[in-house]
């Protein structure tokens, strides 16, 4: 009977990020395996002091934050895109003009403070109201975009956490009518060229809350979400001009093109930090 590396043993190469195909290896004795997993750990373990040693004595920045600088240099330079900064607290009548009422799942996944108030799940309702302000005061198109904390009750799996980071975009006024998804598809490659990350896709979907969205995938993961308008929901915010959006999951980013296999090891933690774990 072949043996297999034990429920700890597994979860140990968990932590240290571990190739999944060792987890299909199969051993002849106990013994074989137990010294298979001693030798795996010890690489692993080294590997992992490395990626520390390298954050603390060259690179400074984890690769999460390397990534908005970034994409907010590519924005506030080229792209003239101004920056701008909102509450993470917002009121429950923000949800129900994005049409996220009692009915919609999201809503289940919103974490409230109290019955008006609740932690931010994504930046759109901030940026319709920013954005439409702008422009009655400026009566010019409008490029802004927010980077910052968001908030979900996420399933607890690979690519999903509570607690992310999101960099969104907006620009309206901007694009003429029926040019909306081309100028997404622009903005989506010259960011992807801005972080340097080459073999993702560009896919057409179809969203709960913005109808036709764009997404970029990598390997079948979904970084970033495009949307435009004018859409449906545009009449709650004041909005009637063209415009375009795009969201990027910055921890999403940051895990496949460090090439590990989960997100928590790209997000805000106490156990990892730049993808190593603290306690190895």
């Amino acid at each position: 009977m072949s043996e297999k590396f034990t429920v700890s043993q597994v979860q140990r190469l968990k932590e240290l990020d571990a190739p999944n195909e060792l987890f299909d290896s199969s051993f002849e004795s106990k013994k074989e395996r137990d010294e298979e997993f001693k030798i795996n750990e010890k690489q692993l373990a080294r590997k992992n002091r490395e990626l520390i040693l390298n954050l603390l004595e060259k690179e400074r920045v984890p690769k999460v934050c390397r990534i908005e600088d970034q994409l907010v240099e590519w924005l506030t330079g080229n792209e003239r895109f101004t920056r701008v900064t909102t509450p993470v607290i917002i009121s429950s009548g923000m949800l129900d003009k994005m049409t996220i009422d009692s009915d919609h799942p999201l809503r289940s996944q919103v974490f409230w403070l109290d019955s008006k108030k609740c932690l931010r799940p994504m930046h759109a309702p901030s940026l319709y109201t920013v954005m439409r302000d702008l422009y009655k005061l400026t009566k010019q198109p409008v490029r802004i975009f927010e980077s910052g904390p968001c908030f979900r009750k996420e399933t607890q799996g690979a690519n999903h956490m509570n607690e992310f980071t999101m960099l969104n975009l907006v620009e309206l006024a901007g694009v003429e009518e029926g040019e909306q998804m081309d100028r997404l598809v622009a903005l989506a490659k010259s960011a992807m060229n801005a972080i340097g990350l080459e073999g993702y896709e560009l896919k057409i979907e179809s969203s709960e809350v913005y109808g036709e969205t764009l997404d970029i995938e990598y390997n079948g993961i979904e970084l970033a979400s495009g949307a435009y308008g004018p859409h449906v929901l545009d009449a709650n915010w004041g909005i009637f001009n063209t415009w375009v959006g795009i969201g990027f999951g910055l921890e999403r980013i940051a895990m496949v093109m460090s090439g590990y296999s989960n997100i928590k090891r790209t997000g805000r933690s106490l156990s990892y930090i730049n993808g190593a774990r603290l306690n190895v």
